[in-house]
């Protein structure tokens, strides 16, 4: 292979790498504003399914006060069923804010109780909710629905039970992209400096 077309295809790959790098570091979650920060529950990115349930007294927040998850994405028309797990006590469904009126009524204990919604195009947006008796405990959740709404771009180990963490998968992929990049530089360098062909032209 001559210096010219070595050099080519190291860059090229040097490329490559590091969109990989990119691409496997950056997830997009709905922007909560602040609202999921320092509590349990997690997020799930539940888009593409017609029917999705959350636990009502998931462990969490010092107990079973937690909405597991505490934050979802879904798309228009998606049933979202709340099952209560029957521990920490009563709790309840309410709306804090947004475009869904949530209220599941009276907190109650017994577990299998449910309360589900349907969220219509006109519900499209970010919908706050609390369980009364344990709010200030941090019993919150919320559910984005549609594309229509803020996000945030989050990767690399996000801090924080409300941000998604990233994959091992994608963290492997980043590394030995990195690596790859820095040997075939290195390559290129030796090439450069100790020798190679230079292509002289046909007679």
């Amino acid at each position: 292979m001559s210096r010219r077309a070595f050099l080519t295809a190291a860059g090229g790959t040097a490329a490559v790498a590091a969109a990989s790098g990119n691409a496997a570091a950056q997830t997009t979650e709905p922007d909560f504003g602040g609202y999921l920060d320092g509590i349990d529950g997690g997020y799930q990115d539940l888009r593409g399914q017609s029917e999705v349930t959350i636990d009502v007294g998931a462990e969490g927040n010092g107990g079973y006060l937690a909405f597991g998850p505490a934050g979802v994405w879904v798309d228009p028309g998606t049933t979202v069923t709340w099952e209560w797990t029957g521990e920490g006590g009563g709790h309840n469904v309410i709306t804090e804010e947004g475009p869904a009126s949530l209220d599941s009524g009276p907190a109650v204990a017994e577990a299998g109780t449910t309360f589900e919604h349907t969220f219509s195009e006109e519900e499209v947006g970010i919908t706050k909710y609390y369980c009364e008796p344990h709010q200030a405990l941090g019993m919150l959740g919320a559910v984005a629905v549609g594309e229509d709404i803020p996000t945030v771009e989050v990767g690399g180990g996000s801090e924080g039970s409300s941000g998604p963490q990233v994959p091992e998968s994608a963290k492997t992929l980043g590394v030995a992209t990195t690596f790859a990049m820095v040997a075939t530089l290195g390559l290129a360098f030796f090439f450069m400096k100790y020798g190679g062909d230079y292509e002289t032209p046909d007679e």
